[in-house]
């Protein structure tokens, strides 16, 4: 049996692709620096559920003659178990080179790409086909709400099927390594890299779809697919020509109404941007030959993921919503739903590296700007910083005076747990404290530690 090693297997990439190899029948060790710290508990029971072994982060692993190593990105040549690796002659591959690998062996392989709602649509995506019967491994970058209660991490979906469902990340490039027989482009934004490359990289994606692409018409930036002669089918929540064109879309107490081809609907989500994301569920769910009558009826008890406009819990008439946006389309979107039902909005945003926010920083505060009412607070710690050589040359007080040229409420905070303190300070009856950062699993811990002391 094959022997593998996973550097920093709690993380999301990482503990699903470490899951998906175990089982597939290989022996899985993995090692995290939040295990070590004792963090990250309920992933470290949830890895061992599915047999695999959890080792200290100092190289002891390779007692075990690990024949890969596989590692993120962010991994440091520093860490002990790299270290020991090289030493050992062991190789070491990365995270996106082992899910391509994983990915390329399937019939229908189908890569949902798209700087905003990746996760959510690989999600809705993975939940129609598996309740359509088609039994789909799904790889996801969240956890998926309806399959919390399987055993292990329920950041994938375990079927033995022909059909693999994956998101496709273009902020490190390896969207490239994918030639899917179903391409996405849910859309084209801001993110971690210029808009005029990412529309090469998206386009060249498209082109390397064996069946089709599907992409988003109300996405300026997306249209570039329709120049490429493509077999193409579009959605909509604005452009009734569209191919999936959703109309009527209605916010509900719990959750949003919508009409398509003149039946009405109802997703267990807020927002009409989650309503575009089942648009686009549908649309790639139609190349595969169901109806969208059928992915839509399926939809409806699609819970959503974690981190998603996620409601933590509600005290004194105060609700705590965790949310993943990190990126101007993102935050936009976010609030839009947000704004879309009453009471007054706490937001703190936790911004991550300072390349990301001198690169989308003011167009950050501009979403959430656009969205404010006079009495919304938006709280902003300082930059979150990992380490490294990274130039300092931008901070969040310079977020908070960019929103505050708007005439909005800011404040900057040097540190997270005054921001804490201000946030039992202001929270009254009726106010809505949304928690909003990427990468970071610290947000939801705060979120649920308020939930204790309103």
């Amino acid at each position: 049996m094959k022997k593998v090693g996973f550097c920093a297997v709690s993380g999301s990439g990482m503990s699903a692709l470490a899951q998906v190899l175990s089982f597939k029948g290989v022996e899985v060790y993995g090692s995290d620096r939040s295990f070590d710290q004792g963090k990250d508990e309920k992933n470290k029971k949830a890895l061992t559920s599915l047999g695999i072994k959890i080792y200290p982060q100092d190289g002891s692993m390779f007692e075990n003659e690990i024949e890969t190593l596989y590692a993120s990105t962010a991994v440091e040549d520093t860490i002990p178990d790299v270290k020991r690796a090289k030493e050992l002659n062991v190789p070491i591959q990365k995270r996106s080179d082992l899910l391509a690998e994983i990915f390329s062996q399937y019939k229908y392989n189908i890569a949902i790409g798209g700087t905003s709602g990746k996760s959510t649509v690989t999600a809705m995506v993975g939940y129609i086909l598996d309740k359509a019967g088609k039994k789909p491994l799904v790889i996801n970058g969240a956890i998926l709400k309806n399959y919390e209660n399987q055993k292990g991490i329920p950041n994938v979906i375990l079927n033995e099927g022909e059909y693999c469902v994956i998101e496709a990340d273009e902020s490190d490039g390896s969207i490239e390594k994918y030639n899917p027989y179903i391409s996405v482009i849910n859309n084209i934004t801001l993110d971690h890299k210029p808009i005029e490359e990412l529309k090469v990289l998206f386009s060249d994606f498209a082109k390397r779809a064996k069946k089709g692409v599907v992409y988003n018409k109300d996405c300026a930036n997306s249209k570039v697919i329709e120049n490429l002669g493509l077999n193409a089918l579009s959605f909509s929540i604005k452009d009734k020509t569209a191919d999936f064109y959703a109309s009527d879309i209605t916010p509900l107490a719990d959750g949003t109404q919508y009409e398509l081809n003149g039946k009405k609907y109802k997703l267990a989500l807020i927002g009409a941007f989650n309503v575009a994301n089942a648009m686009c569920a549908v649309a790639v769910c139609s190349m595969l030959g169901i109806s969208s009558d059928e992915a839509c009826t399926i939809l409806q008890s699609f819970l959503g993921a974690k981190r998603r406009l996620e409601v933590l819990g509600q005290k004194s008439n105060i609700t705590v919503i965790d949310d993943f946006a990190h990126n101007p389309d993102k935050v936009l979107a976010s609030m839009s739903a947000l704004k879309s039902y009453h009471g007054r909005l706490l937001v703190m945003f936790q911004p991550h590296g300072f390349a990301p926010m001198r690169l989308m920083g003011k167009e950050i505060v501009e979403s959430f700007v656009s969205q404010m009412s006079d009495d919304d607070i938006l709280l902003i710690p300082e930059i979150y910083f990992s380490g490294g050589s990274a130039v300092k040359d931008i901070s969040s007080n310079d977020l908070v005076n960019h929103a505050k040229s708007f005439g909005k409420k800011a404040i900057f905070f040097a540190k997270r747990d005054e921001l804490y303190q201000e946030l039992l300070k202001q929270a009254k009856a009726g106010d809505r404290i949304v928690l909003m950062g990427a990468r970071d699993n610290s947000i939801t811990d705060m979120g649920y530690s308020l939930l204790e002391k309103l």
